[in-house]
């Protein structure tokens, strides 16, 4: 049995019939062709997987695609503007080194974007805080927390 799931991704209103037990992880990469949206772990823990869902970072991998059903979700590739113009999270983490690999930099720059929304001028506790969901393998976050900052100011400048 499938279940039609409407729902607004990257701003582009979208519909699939999935089977009720298809994750959003795999709605977005399989059945939208959304690839930048890594899985890891599958449990939830490394936070490769996180997209915004009406803004609030959620694990894709621990959610239900119907469960999204008419909801905004933002994905990796829909953080940079329609031009393809880099968002000043993503100009950030390129600018100062933040990913190595690129596995985690997704689930990174998606969480990174709601901690800035909520808090514009986070100190690196609270970054430290902010990004405690996500794993990274090669940088030693200090780059990370780096990318972070100069995001903050990157958004500064626009504001």
């Amino acid at each position: 049995m499938t279940h039609e799931v409407a729902l607004t991704v990257n701003g582009v209103h979208r519909t699939a019939r999935v089977p009720a037990r298809r994750l959003l992880s795999d709605f977005l990469r399989h059945d939208l062709g959304l690839t930048g949206t890594h899985v890891g772990c599958e449990h939830g823990v490394c936070g490769c997987c996180t997209v915004l869902m009406d803004g609030e970072p959620v694990r894709s991998c621990l959610m239900f695609a119907v469960t999204a059903a008419g909801h905004d979700i933002v994905t990796v590739e829909g953080l940079a503007a329609p031009d393809g113009t880099m968002s000043p999270v993503q100009r950030a983490f390129q600018e100062c080194h933040g990913l190595q690999c690129g596995f985690c930099t997704p689930g990174f720059l998606c969480t990174v974007t709601a901690l800035l929304k909520d808090n514009p001028r986070p100190t690196d506790d609270e970054v430290l805080e902010g990004i405690s969901g996500n794993l990274c393998r090669c940088t030693g976050y200090q780059n990370i927390l780096k990318s972070v900052h100069r995001a903050a100011d990157l958004l500064d400048e626009e504001a």
